[in-house]
């Protein structure tokens, strides 16, 4: 017995790094997975794989997280296929490194639209599912930089920040209606993301780190795991954070 069995999940930005890692989890926990990216088909075939190697369902669904009409058309897909879904993993992000004096108002916009604005749009999206069942669960990716800041990445730590703020509201919304909403802010991990930046950036963060080096996916996958079941039925508004120590609460 699986610790999400008969659960459904749908996890944005699944095709790699931590959206696959937990998407995943989930799989061998029991779930049946929408993985949900901007990507085509053939760049999630990975993941996929991985869930039905499992034993599990899925669903792929190509979606820009970010445009309301393409998060309707997301939702509507996961519920024609699946019928409901438990858990909500609001993943998907993207990070670039701009000092704000240079900063464009067209990359301050695209870095918002992916990482925040993506978290209500598919939250508002398949909430109303769950509080009429008076039961599910929504887990939003934030980053330990929104505790801490960082050089060259005002946008994305307004948006993490943004994320965590947004997670303790609508959490006491809807926890008395029987959703739970929490999020998870990791330290560095190694990912694409993390591979995108530059030497300079991964070596300052990398001597600032008390653990000594950057974290593993399936160090984030487990507190994801513990969120989605019932094991996190008494996390209401938290953010929990595997860091490495780079912040400690």
């Amino acid at each position: 017995m699986g610790k999400l069995d008969g659960r459904i999940a749908l996890v944005t930005g699944a095709s790699s790094g931590i959206g696959q890692g937990i998407a995943v989890a989930f799989a061998r926990e029991g779930a049946d997975i929408a993985v949900v990216d901007r990507m085509e088909e053939l760049y999630a075939q990975e993941t996929l794989d991985r869930i039905q190697a499992c034993g599990r369902r899925s669903l792929f669904i190509q979606a820009d997280v970010g445009e309301e009409k393409s998060v309707a058309a997301m939702a509507e897909m996961a519920l024609s296929e699946f019928g409901r879904v438990d858990v909500l993993v609001n993943n998907a992000g993207i990070f670039s490194e701009d000092l704000l004096e240079e900063m464009s108002v067209e990359v301050w916009d695209h870095v918002l639209r992916t990482n925040l604005r993506s978290v209500f749009l598919c939250t508002r999206a398949l909430i109303g599912q769950m509080l009429d069942r008076g039961d599910g669960c929504v887990i939003n990716i934030a980053s330990q930089l929104a505790y801490i800041g960082g050089v060259s990445a005002s946008h994305y730590v307004a948006s993490k920040a943004g994320m965590i703020g947004l997670t303790k509201s609508l959490a006491r919304e809807v926890a008395h209606r029987g959703v739970r909403v929490n999020a998870i802010a990791p330290g560095p991990v190694e990912t694409r993301l993390l591979e995108a930046e530059s030497e300079a950036w991964r070596s300052a963060k990398l001597a600032e780190l008390p653990i000594g080096r950057f974290g593993r996916v399936d160090e984030v996958t487990p507190t994801a795991v513990l969120l989605a079941s019932e094991d996190g039925s008494y996390y209401i508004g938290a953010t929990l954070g595997p860091n490495g120590g780079d912040v400690m609460l």
